[in-house]
């Protein structure tokens, strides 16, 4: 049996977001399995937070010269008193900051994940292309985003990897009973229909297009509503169109949650609009919790989906629309087929211990 490590975890921040959570999830189960893990994140308050058995620290970075430099110099104080086996950063910005503070402390092995397919343009592609080989280990969350780093010129040709992400099959089930007990608690009496979406209220994630698709929806099926659960820069330009298109009871802003996994179960169709993803976590989400999935073919989703879904191309409204009336006309023996291949494809691909394999196989590859 391999001797415990220790490894330090390095986000660029801890919202409430994919990618977040799916460092979160990774830092509690490595510690579930018994090894010394801290969790660093560079900038904002921690939304969500590991375990007691991960140490958390902020390092309060800022978008100053000195800002930037206390952060760097507050790492390299943790590296010093850590000495970590291994430093694994997450997100573009935390990867750049992780390889320049190696130059002025001691890594012994840096893993570097990307986690979305547009990350600050040019001069940041041509930053993480720069700083490449400070990394031990380059990664992203699927291979459709490892392609678009390299047209991109961010990494060289055949020098990232992907690792898909995974999630935790314990928190988002299909049984019927559960899926009854959710329904029971966010929709109490009621015989509305459920599209949910789960995101955060940005461009990228464009809610927009999915509020102009649903208005077409909501003349259709008078008995379905659509919620959005998640909060963000959008928020107000979105409740403007909502009211604009005379969807106020008929679209529901939920705001930030912490109840994903009941949301997930309660939802008749799960819908994600996106422009750009590097995975789509919330998509695998919704497969292992039984709920049919339309999704636009952003990033990775399409490997994430695996046809065991309605994937409608990026940025058309209309053949957004056209995919939720298929998913609310789908009969019962189609749902049921559909949701059982998606809960396959989340077991044997996607549960968040073959991704922990995967990371301690990536950890160890030198020893």
């Amino acid at each position: 049996m391999s001797a415990p490590l220790s490894i330090l975890l390095i986000a660029t921040g801890l919202e409430l977001g994919g990618a977040e959570r799916q460092v979160v999830d990774l830092a509690d189960r490595l510690a579930a399995r018994g090894h010394r893990v801290g969790l660093a994140y560079l900038v904002g308050e921690a939304e969500l937070r590991p375990g007691a058995d991960v140490e958390l620290h902020a390092l309060d970075f800022s978008k100053t010269p000195a800002g930037m430099l206390r952060g760097c110099l507050r790492l390299r104080r943790l590296l010093r008193q850590w000495r970590p086996d291994v430093v694994h950063s997450h997100m573009v910005h935390a990867n750049l900051i992780a390889r320049a503070v190696r130059l002025i402390a001691p890594v012994r092995r840096l893993v570097c994940t990307a986690h979305s397919t547009v990350e600050g343009g040019r001069a940041v592609a041509l930053a993480y292309r720069l700083t490449d080989r400070l990394a031990d280990v380059s990664t992203h969350v699927s291979r459709e985003a490892v392609e678009a780093y390299e047209r991109a010129g961010a990494v060289p040709r055949g020098r990232m990897r992907a690792v898909l992400n995974g999630i935790d099959l314990r928190l988002f089930s299909d049984a019927p009973e559960r899926r009854a007990q959710a329904r029971r608690r966010l929709r109490p009496g009621s015989d509305v229909r459920l599209l949910l979406s789960v995101g955060r209220l940005a461009d990228e994630k464009n809610h927009a297009g999915l509020l102009r698709a649903f208005a077409h929806v909501a003349g259709r099926y008078p008995d379905v509503q659509l919620w959005l659960a998640g909060d963000g820069p959008r928020r107000k330009d979105l409740l403007r169109q909502r009211e604009a298109l005379g969807l106020e009871d008929r679209v529901v802003f939920l705001g930030a949650r912490h109840d994903v996994p009941e949301l997930m179960r309660a939802a008749d169709v799960f819908v994600l609009p996106s422009r750009y993803e590097g995975f789509g976590l919330v998509v695998a989400e919704a497969m292992a919790s039984g709920t049919p999935v339309v999704a636009t073919d952003a990033g990775g989703v399409a490997e994430v989906l695996n046809g065991a879904g309605i994937l409608v191309p990026v940025g058309d409204d209309d053949a957004l629309a056209q995919g939720l009336v298929e998913a609310l006309s789908m009969d019962a023996g189609r749902v049921a087929a559909m949701t059982a291949a998606a809960r396959r494809q989340v077991e044997d691909r996607l549960d968040i211990e073959r991704s922990v394999d995967t990371w301690l196989d990536i950890y160890r590859e030198d020893d």
